[in-house]
């Protein structure tokens, strides 16, 4: 019973975990629409893993998407 009750809080987080990407996406829109004061290769970089992380989720593989998102946000400062 403690495995069954283990395997199901595991697969629920990695749903709810896999369905945060777009939150992440909104994030990083939102600063991006501040125009944040960062250098064009900055900005480039972060504009680039956020598509990266957009294509990867809609390819199904929400780890290396919430990856490159959470790189775009640490650079954004956020």
């Amino acid at each position: 019973m403690k495995a069954l009750v283990t395997a199901s809080a595991l697969l629920f987080c990695s749903a709810a975990f896999a369905h945060n990407c777009p939150n992440e996406m909104k994030a990083i829109d939102a600063k991006l629409g501040a125009s944040p004061s960062m250098s064009m290769a900055d900005m480039d970089k972060v504009k680039s893993l956020r598509a990266q992380g957009e294509k990867m989720h809609k390819e199904g593989k929400h780890d290396e998407s919430m990856k490159a998102l959470g790189e775009a946000k640490k650079m954004l400062g956020i």
